[in-house]
């Protein structure tokens, strides 16, 4: 979604941010600016959860399963276990929904992304090829095991395929797909997980009535714009849109225009916000704040919203971010995991991190600087929060390779033993 030409007629006199600030109000809204508890309960996840309106879910355990990270960047050490209960137990006040893409929400927002639902179902229903029409019978089955039997993870649904299986093609990645779409289409919802294996169930089985109550399209848009100006503090209507991943620009703009009117929005421009030398229009939330200072150090998952969407990570940090999970060992250019390091308001390195749980130890795989050197003290704070994290995860010592402009001084800070380079 381009930038490039707001339908909101721009003015001279529009407030101007500074750069710096506009990190500090951006940090502030994702809570940042705020310190860490000495124990983080219930109710500062909860919190948490608030700011961010969301938390994106992905499997990588390298280091912690990546939706672990964004509260611990926020809180501190807490326990992950207290969180699993939060979001798995039955009854949650929690949902896997396709928000931003896999995500836990608010149970009772899941009627915003009703119209989200809806779309992915015609989709599949306008293609002749589509799970839709080609495997009907399957998503049949599935509904009906689901509504005989209640909640099911997929081992148990595989174990009667293959009492009942229909036919050559009624393979288990046929039954997979059809969950998954079910859960796309929102007539399945995720009722829990065992381990990290979800378990499904039919929406009405899970989601309240109130909660699954449709919501049209024009107020849905302009909620979900709502809360991402919010859970952003100032931003683009590009970095609104990527929040939900909404795709229809005019849509963004006419509840950005909504907004304003409204005076829950004001357009403001940024200093270095530029785009085919022109500024890019921009939107402060009436809630934003912008502390004196972020006092803070925090490693962030490559899933946390401070840098998930890259365009806004390189106008707000000068962040060129790229995740190389994907990319092939001899390429790669930072790691495997490569996270980024936040020191008070600045994104000031990266750290490959890995949690060697055999050796109850933390390799650090890799570690570099951002453009500049930082200050004398920067390798000391970061070094400072390993510990915890180390700490956080139950591991016992730190190594740090070889690998990296800022991986000898890292070393120093934490007296830590060596090993070799790793890709």
């Amino acid at each position: 979604m381009s930038d490039a030409s707001p339908s909101v007629p721009r003015s001279p006199a529009l407030p101007l941010l500074r750069a710096a600030e506009a990190r500090r109000i951006a940090l502030a809204a994702q809570g940042f600016a705020r310190p860490r508890p000495t124990r983080a309960g219930v109710r500062a996840m909860h919190g948490a959860l608030a700011r961010m309106a969301t938390l994106q879910i992905d499997s990588v355990n390298v280091f912690a399963r990546s939706h672990y990270l964004p509260l611990y960047s926020r809180l501190g050490a807490y326990d992950t276990a207290q969180l699993d209960r939060l979001l798995f137990r039955r009854g949650a006040p929690y949902t896997e929904c396709w928000a931003h893409v896999a995500a836990f929400i608010p149970t009772r927002d899941w009627g915003l992304f009703g119209f989200r639902m809806a779309d992915e179902r015609a989709r599949q229903q306008a293609r002749p090829d589509g799970i839709a029409h080609r495997h009907r019978d399957v998503l049949e089955w599935v509904r009906v095991e689901l509504a005989e039997r209640g909640p099911l993870r997929p081992a148990q649904l595989d174990h009667d395929l293959r009492r009942v299986r229909r036919g050559p093609w009624w393979d288990w990645d046929v039954v997979k797909s059809a969950l998954e779409h079910l859960w796309r289409w929102g007539e399945v919802a995720i009722a829990g997980r065992h381990g990290f294996q979800r378990t499904y169930a039919l929406a009405e089985h899970v989601i309240p009535d109130e909660a699954r109550a449709d919501v049209p399209r024009p107020d849905a848009v302009r909620e979900l714009v709502r809360r991402a100006a919010r859970a952003y503090g100032v931003a683009t209507a590009s970095d609104l849109a990527d929040y939900w991943r909404l795709r229809d620009r005019r849509a963004v703009l006419t509840a950005l225009a909504e907004l304003a009117e409204a005076g829950e929005v004001e357009q403001v421009r940024v200093e270095g916000w530029t785009s085919a030398g022109r500024a890019l229009p921009a939107w402060r939330h009436r809630d934003a704040v912008c502390p004196r200072r972020i006092d803070r150090v925090a490693v962030l998952t490559p899933f946390d919203p401070v840098v998930w969407f890259r365009d806004r990570a390189l106008r707000l940090f000068a962040l060129d971010y790229r995740i190389e999970i994907y990319t092939p060992a001899p390429r790669r250019r930072y790691g495997y995991y490569s996270l980024p390091v936040l020191v008070d308001d600045e994104i000031v390195g990266r750290v490959d991190l890995k949690a060697d749980r055999g050796a109850a130890q933390l390799l650090v795989q890799s570690a570099w600087w951002e453009d500049g050197r930082p200050s004398p003290d920067t390798a000391e704070r970061i070094a400072a929060e390993l510990r915890l994290a180390a700490r956080w995860q139950g591991l016992e010592s730190i190594s740090v390779g070889r690998w990296g402009d800022a991986a000898d001084e890292l070393a120093g800070a934490l007296g830590a033993r060596r090993h070799e380079r790793v890709r």
